[in-house]
């Protein structure tokens, strides 16, 4: 070891999550949002251009007193926006309603979440397999719970059974679990009876279910639609059900890194709390800007744009997908990816890994499936994994951008074939 590297023992390894270490590859491989040869259909973001193919014009007022801290929490009127968005759009007919006292901002989704699970004593955490690359140096990096896997099949869907829920919980002692629904990468969602289901099954086993909604405005099969775990809690104050939400998705704005958790007034005291040494707080301005985009009265005709311009992008990619022998046995009901079955075609490019690298050279980017293996503390053997023959590819880009990339992914398979 030099002297140069021996202060590195003093700290551990931290990978990077998936589609950060994919655009890293391909930035060394010359990639450049600004250069339209290249598509990024491993990006993690909706396009932020309105159908019409403008920017979505949103502007910013910096002055004297947005400079200063904002409240650890989150400003004033912007909890209670959020709680009023919940209340109007999903608790109408309900007694128990939200207030700004059940809301904690904080930058951005991950954030959020880290607040929240660094806020965790010593318990069992269940979380799904595939999920959120992030997911896994979230659920590793605090050490006072253990987070465990519940591996979900393509055979059934990519969901769990109410059966099958009730008995993981009973079964290894669960008191909290993680829920993406809308799920990245799998693109399916609880819903109707289904959702309520699980909520009543929060309250009757006292599990913490923590719902990450982030995709809940790309509903595709049920037209006019958003969801919310928040529509089937009956006290809000009482029921162990916690929502992380934010501008990244559902308000087709990731660069503002506005995040929050929504759930019962005791919970968000600890989560507001953690904030105070993690983080100190969202960006200011940002927050004021926000309290002005979140619309309940506008919700569902944002939606309804949203569902329009990127269910023609799924179909678009399915079309495409289907031509190159690329399975997705289960088509995505929502989020904006396609989650990939690569097994079909020829080796060696039945690999995720070299399926990836092969992508690069024809300057497209798709992210490879081991990274949705959430493995926290690599206490599974890295070579158990179940998906080096997946890719995620997203529609998340305009739709010139994908039509390229999948063009490109053609490219690669025409080598060889």
């Amino acid at each position: 070891m030099t002297k140069n590297s021996d202060f590195l023992q003093y700290f551990k390894e931290v990978p990077k999550t998936g589609v950060i270490y994919v655009l890293e590859r391909a930035t060394q491989m010359g990639y450049s949002s600004k250069d339209p040869s290249w598509a990024n259909l491993g990006q993690g973001a909706p396009d932020t251009e309105n159908i019409s193919g403008d920017p979505i014009h949103k502007q910013l007022h910096i002055n004297a007193e947005n400079s200063e801290y904002a409240p650890v929490a989150g400003l004033l009127d912007l909890r209670k926006k959020v709680a009023d968005y919940y209340n109007q759009i999903f608790r109408k007919q309900s007694d128990s309603k939200y207030t700004y006292k059940n809301v904690c901002i904080a930058g951005g989704g991950r954030m959020a979440l880290a607040r929240l699970v660094a806020s965790f004593g010593h318990i069992n955490m269940g979380h799904f397999i595939p999920d959120y690359t992030a997911y896994e140096e979230l659920l590793s990096a605090f050490k006072t719970f253990i987070p465990i896997p519940i591996l979900l099949k393509q055979e059934h869907g990519y969901k769990l059974s109410l059966e099958a829920l009730q008995e993981e919980i009973s079964g290894k002692g669960l008191s909290a679990l993680l829920i993406s629904n809308p799920c990245n990468p799998t693109g399916q969602y609880l819903q109707d009876k289904e959702l309520m289901d699980w909520v009543k099954t929060a309250n009757d086993y006292r599990c913490m279910m923590i719902f990450d909604e982030f995709y809940s405005h790309y509903i595709y099969d049920a037209p006019n639609t958003v969801l919310s775990a928040a529509r089937y809690i009956e006290n809000v104050n009482e029921d162990p059900v916690i929502i992380i939400n934010g501008l990244s998705k559902n308000w087709r704005s990731p660069g503002f890194r506005i995040g929050w958790v929504l759930g019962p007034e005791s919970v968000i005291e600890k989560v507001s709390s953690v904030g105070s040494f993690m983080d100190g707080g969202a960006v200011h301005p940002l927050q004021e800007e926000a309290i002005r985009m979140i619309n309940p009265e506008t919700v569902y005709t944002e939606a309804e744009e949203i569902q329009t311009e990127f269910r023609e992008k799924r179909n678009i990619m399915l079309s495409y997908l289907k031509k190159m022998n690329i399975d997705v046995k289960v088509e995505p009901k929502s989020t904006f990816y396609c989650w990939c079955d690569i097994s079909r075609l020829p080796s060696p490019l039945n690999s995720s890994d070299v399926f990836f690298e092969e992508c690069l050279k024809e300057k497209v980017i798709v992210v490879p499936g081991e990274f949705f293996d959430v493995n926290p503390g690599k206490r599974r053997l890295v070579h158990q994994s179940r998906y080096k023959t997946y890719v995620r590819i997203s529609f998340g880009p305009k739709k010139e951008s994908l039509i390229t990339g999948l063009n490109s992914i053609q490219r690669v398979i025409n080598k060889f074939t």
